[in-house]
């Protein structure tokens, strides 16, 4: 039983959902179907008032049950999965009673389209409060009459920015959008409930605006606008989502049963697409390394980071923002002092709160001595990359940790193996490897050496998750996973650049594959210094073929480092690379395939040198360290969709033309396998 419901003196209906063996519900078939028995009974002898909330305390509802999504055969076998949803929605909204939905936590998806189906709603405080549409993220759109209700609840700019982006609200904009009618803390909440259907106040209505935005002469002048937003983001080959849910509102404007069963019709062929497929599988990728953290119950607290580069003050001011306290070392307070104030602009810009920021620094401390060391839960050492600089500071550093901490390295190229040989305990030391810009990128590589311990993995691991980061387990090895499967990638771009491409045409190459940017605006923005010593470690270690780096080298020389420094391949202007205006040559036929079969090739050398555990894996190293294409599913998932034996075939072929670096790896067997 998923849903409790009981009537009290005052002739108040409460239903109560609370899925058994799940910590989150979710709307699964059997949830929406018991649902409507309930909505049957309450409808042949009407109560006073409605109320529906959640039973558990993570939240209302996080959305439909993506996992029924693969089970899905057909759009027409969706549709009907879809319409029956809207039946069960609209025998909610059309009760002869008020409905209320109290909405603790968060309320996503499928939860925020059966809330707008009733007639009020109500907001729990909290700091986790959340409200959305994020379906978009999935490859899909609203589906559950979400393309209707929310556009006539809070009017076109709000409903279609939230369904086109896929951003949650927090409590306050919730309200002054009109999303929910009253924000209450949480011992009021009853109250307020019993309040709105005792007055049955009218209900909100967009502004004068929105709803001149909605006429039907209007909405055809909106779209081109609206499409070019969307389009400066995405293709719509790549993405068709967001690009559907502009046409089911221009030829609709959410008015009429023919919304509805549009809505239906699109998502039903949005679902069985495979973008959908591979968003879908990507999301499940997510859950499973969100997952690999378990329920250890180790307490984290403190962290101190030695080295207030780029990396170690932000990797600071993520801890502190994720509500650690977090002390900085470096030489000298000089070199601190630029990631306090970066941290603090960060804060501001994230929170668009001075105040909110300003506690926030109260957990990041300067500390020049290392004062916090024997506090510290956490150890990580962000410095440059020298063997014998980190040696001498876990020689200096070591001996002061508590027995409990962790001593990490965020070394992005440097084998662990060559980092413990001079500790008292190697099997203390684990490789936490970040990636840059640390507040974007939700992947931590999770760098098991030879001597590390499992118990210090697993503390790894479970702080990672601490953070709100996702962890990768790798074995050590040249570049780990993400570092050695960009080296071709990036090495093949500076190939085609030595043969005379221009940097925007090879960039556009990637793009038009689907990569959210392409490689020499990648090599950029991770740096042209760090490009270069990661590649040249992952080259010597392995043997591969180098492009000609006098072109780096020179930049580097000139400290032009990319975005860091405002000027590498590209200037840059306001954290954007300022490229030369179009229009541009098409790419070179073989160069989309030379980039990404590169790049395919050395996943499958990782499958096979065992770096991870499996294909999955490697496809979701790519996807979130990278930024490998999502809706592609990663390379893996990517070559088995175009057939490993026309990869294969295809890799010769390159080879035969440009040489040995694109020899096909005897790991395509492994990927082959995998069912």
């Amino acid at each position: 039983m998923n849903w409790q419901r009981e009537t009290d003196t005052d002739g108040i209906a409460w239903l109560t959902l609370d899925k058994p063996g799940t910590s989150t519900n979710v709307l699964s078939r059997d949830v929406l179907v018991e649902l409507d028995g309930h909505l049957q009974t309450l409808r042949s002898a009407p109560p006073r008032g409605v109320v529906i909330r959640s039973g558990k305390a993570s939240g209302f509802i996080a959305g439909a049950d993506v996992n029924e999504f693969a089970q899905l055969e057909s759009a027409e076998q969706a549709y009907e999965m879809v319409r029956a949803a809207h039946a069960i929605l609209a025998h909610l909204e059309s009760l002869p009673c008020p409905t209320v939905c109290i909405i603790n936590g968060f309320a996503l998806g499928g939860g925020l389209e059966l809330a707008l189906a009733c007639r009020y709603r109500i907001g729990i405080r909290s700091d986790r409060f959340s409200i959305g549409l994020p379906e978009v993220m999935l490859g899909i759109h609203p589906g559950f009459g979400g393309t209707v209700r929310a556009v006539r609840r809070v009017g076109m700019s709000t409903a279609l920015e939230m369904m086109l982006t896929g951003k949650t609200l927090r409590a306050d904009k919730a309200l002054r959008a009109g999303f929910i009618d009253r924000l209450v803390y949480p011992a009021d909440a009853e109250a307020v409930a019993r309040e709105l259907i005792a007055r049955r106040p009218k209900q909100r209505q967009p502004r004068l605006l929105d709803r001149v935005l909605s006429w039907r002469g209007v909405r055809g002048l909106v779209k081109q606008k609206l499409v070019a937003q969307v389009a400066a983001k995405a293709r719509k080959e790549h993405y068709p989502a967001p690009y559907a849910i502009i046409d089911l509102w221009v030829d609709h404007g959410a008015h009429g049963e023919a919304a509805y069963d549009a809505e239906a019709r699109s998502i039903s062929n949005l679902m069985v697409g495979e973008a959908s497929r591979n968003l879908v599988r990507v999301f499940a990728l997510q859950e499973r390394l969100k997952n690999l953290g378990g329920k250890t119950g180790v307490p984290f607290e403190r962290v101190h980071v030695v080295g207030a580069g780029v990396m170690g003050g932000d990797i600071a001011a993520w801890c502190a923002q994720r509500g650690l306290n977090v002390t900085l070392q470096d030489r000298e307070l000089k070199f601190i002092q630029p990631a306090l104030q970066r941290a603090r602009e960060g804060f501001e810009k994230r929170f668009k709160d001075p105040v909110k920021a300003g506690e926030l620094m109260t957990r990041l401390t300067a500390d020049v001595a290392g004062d916090g060391v024997p506090r510290a839960d956490v150890i990580i050492e962000a410095i440059f990359e020298n063997v014998d600089a980190k040696h001498e500071l876990f020689a200096r550093v070591e001996p002061r940790m508590q027995a409990s901490a962790i001593l990490a390295s965020n070394t992005s190229s440097i084998m662990l193996e060559q980092l413990d040989d001079k500790l008292p305990d190697p099997g203390r030391l684990v490789g936490i490897h970040f990636f840059n810009p640390v507040s974007q990128l939700p992947l931590v590589e999770i760098v098991r050496g030879e001597a590390s311990s499992e118990d210090t993995v697993q503390r790894a691991i479970a702080f990672t998750r601490k953070i709100d980061k996702l962890p990768l387990p790798c074995r050590s090895a040249p570049g780990f996973l993400v570092n050695r499967v960009l080296v071709p990638y990036l090495y093949e771009a500076m190939f085609a650049v030595q043969e005379g491409v221009p940097l925007e045409v090879v960039d556009e190459a990637a793009l038009r594959y689907g990569m959210p940017m392409g490689p020499v605006e990648l090599a950029d923005v991770v740096g042209l210094d760090v490009c270069k010593h990661v590649g040249d470690i992952v080259s010597a270690a392995l043997g591969k073929q180098k492009p000609d780096t006098s072109r780096i080298e020179a930049l580097i020389a000139a400290k032009k480092l990319g975005r860091k420094s405002g000027e590498g391949f590209y200037v840059w202007k306001d954290g954007k690379a300022v490229k030369p205006p179009g229009p541009h040559p098409d790419p070179p036929a073989e160069l989309e395939d030379r980039l990404i079969l590169a790049m395919a090739n050395e996943c499958a050398a990782v499958l096979r040198e065992g770096i991870v555990t499996d294909a999955d894996l490697v496809d979701a190293g790519t996807i979130f360290g990278c930024g490998f294409a999502p809706f592609r599913g990663g390379p893996l998932t990517y070559a088995r969709k175009r057939g490993i034996d026309a990869v294969v075939a295809r890799l010769e072929e390159l080879e035969r033309r440009y040489g040995p670096r694109f020899a096909p790896d005897s790991g395509w067997s492994q990927v082959r396998a995998k069912p």
